[in-house]
């Protein structure tokens, strides 16, 4: 049955990264109501599957369990032998943001000088520097760059692990500047890698945006809440039809605007179940148009990984930890403590480089984990051993994501195109020996010792080449199919204020938005764009830009 409820201000789809922000920034004015939706549903406070999500270490236990994991499965991909990739995407309250690795980059300054090349003038980089730092608690404390007393807490690590040491030592002896701060005045380089973790606990959106509102009069907060679609009276969006975990049919309105959330595949499923695309995707599906919009579910992004793993010569891994004593022992220390290895996300060191020295920008990611994961199952290898993840940052080919079917309850078709650009393939082979080059520095000879996968019979670029198109994985950093620019790039989903082109009272505010890929991990990325935009949302005068150079490792130059 149908049930209109009270009216709200704002109507928020989706409480994710984004949603979480918009969600606390919008009722710190007293008089704005506001409708937070949620798919997931709440965990029990006592619960197990919450204290694993606290647990920086139980990543992959948190990735595995369906009740917080979309866990969408991907279209064949033509150029990976048709594999079929899970894209991994948070489900419940903080969203991915509660089960992800916690790793914080905010980017490449000359990603967002990128968008304003695009037409998003407001998005240069000298703009969004003000609200990242604004977001951000950082535990090393502030600087030209860094910021504390924001409600995202960031900390700095301190590596204790000696293949981590040898890592960064390896990067310097094949050449490889340092950087100081990867988010600061300089990316490229081997140095730390900043994690949303505090107190030993995960700080995701939710702990710190959601939680310090969630008592306001002025905020509800609905989980085990499905969108069916937004609801219009000609181009204004008027309010949302939801289904309920009980199965009733709710319409709820909004008197200022709808705010989608959803993320980079939730958001434009929900636009094209609304009658919001291109037009003869929509007449094929048999939904009628509300407005065609051709880039709804175009321009999708990723960044490509793929793993090398070693045999590693002196018993200093975590491979023990993850033993039935280990864990017992590690888990007793957090719970006491919350400090030791399950206070950490293993991520704690990390390699920005450029495939190519004509780049003018590092364009791969290095990271390596003192432990080496199965393909499958993601069991521990038996054996004390290391990974090191490689990570392409800006890949050349583009997705979509399209409707299979008008009932939403059946996922979409989530196709990201992975290696259909040679430019990528290249890139990667690419990455693959440097990494090979790598641990063979001096720093790394006494740990480093059979290559475990690809291994050692996969040398030609031929052979790497196949080895990328059988086991190429996603980072789950999926991004760009909302596309921010100009109403001229007929592309483009939103402007940059994150209206929805030829629409009314409806906003895009996630990484669907994203014109390009950021160089580096998304989460922080988005948490930035939700700052800025809640600021338009409530017409309040954007912060001051700041105009500091930043340095690239050959030329110093102002984004």
């Amino acid at each position: 049955f149908f049930l209109k409820v009270m009216d709200f201000d704002y109507i928020i789809i989706g409480a994710g990264s984004a949603g979480c922000v918009l969600a606390n920034r919008l009722t710190e004015n007293e008089n704005n109501n506001v409708l937070l939706l949620e798919a997931g549903i709440r965990n029990s406070k006592f619960s197990m599957q919450d204290l694993f999500m606290k647990i920086p270490a139980a990543v992959l236990s948190n990735l595995q369990n369906k009740k917080t994991n979309w866990s969408f499965l991907g279209a064949p991909e033509p150029y990976l032998k048709n594999r079929q990739l899970i894209h991994d995407r948070g489900k419940g309250l903080g969203g991915s943001s509660s089960i992800n690795g916690m790793v914080f980059i905010r980017g490449h300054a000359q990603d967002y000088d990128n968008w304003r090349q695009s037409g998003c003038s407001d998005w240069k980089y000298s703009n969004v520097l003000p609200y990242f730092k604004k977001m951000e608690n950082y535990s090393n404390g502030d600087d030209a760059f860094r910021a504390t007393g924001g409600l995202l807490n960031v900390k700095r690590p301190k590596p204790s692990n000696e293949l981590d040491k040898a890592f960064l030592l390896a990067g310097n002896e094949l050449g490889y500047p340092s950087t100081d701060d990867i988010n600061g005045y300089v990316q490229e380089g081997f140095g730390l890698l900043d994690s949303t973790i505090h107190n030993g606990e995960r700080w995701s959106a939710k702990k710190a945006f959601l939680d310090p509102a969630k008592y306001r009069k002025n905020l509800t907060i609905m989980t085990g809440a499905n969108v069916i679609k937004i609801l219009f009276l000609d181009k204004k969006a008027q309010g949302v039809l939801i289904k309920t975990q009980k199965n009733k049919h709710i319409k709820i309105f909004a008197r200022k605007e709808i705010i989608l959330s959803a993320g980079t595949i939730g958001t434009p499923h929900i636009l094209l179940l609304s009658g919001i695309g291109p037009v003869e995707h929509l007449q094929d599906m048999g939904i009628d148009v509300v407005h065609d919009l051709p880039g709804v579910g175009q321009n999708l992004q990723d960044h490509p990984d793929f793993v090398l793993k070693y045999k590693c010569k002196k018993p200093v891994s975590v491979w023990p930890k993850t033993k039935l004593f280990g864990k017992l022992m590690t888990g007793i220390r957090w719970i006491t403590k919350r400090d030791g290895l399950a206070a950490s996300n293993q991520f704690e060191v990390v390699g920005c480089i450029r495939s190519d020295p004509r780049l003018d920008y590092p364009d791969l990611q290095l990271t390596i984990t003192p432990l080496a994961i199965s393909a499958v199952g993601w069991e521990p290898i038996q054996d004390h051993a290391f990974q090191i993840h490689l990570g392409l940052m800006r890949a050349y080919s583009r997705g979509y994501v399209k409707l299979k079917s008008p009932d939403p309850e059946i996922q979409p078709s989530i196709k990201v195109n992975y290696l259909k650009d040679e430019r990528d393939i290249q890139r990667m082979v690419e990455g693959i020996k440097i990494v090979r080059k790598l641990i063979k520095q001096p720093s790394f000879v006494e740990y480093k010792g059979e290559e475990i996968f690809p291994g050692k019979d996969n040398i030609s670029d031929f052979d790497l080449r196949d080895s990328l198109l059988e086991n190429l994985a996603s980072q789950w950093h999926l991004v760009g199919t909302s596309k921010m620019g100009p109403a001229s790039d007929k592309m483009a989903v939103i402007n940059q204020d994150g209206t929805v082109h030829g629409l009314t009272s409806l906003r895009v505010v996630d990484a669907s938005v994203m014109p390009s890929i950021t160089n580096g991990n998304t989460n922080g990325p988005t948490i930035m764009i939700a700052e800025k935009l809640s600021d338009k949302i409530l017409n309040k005068k954007p912060l001051e830009p700041l105009e500091i150079p930043i340095l690239s490792q050959d030329v110093e130059n102002k984004i």
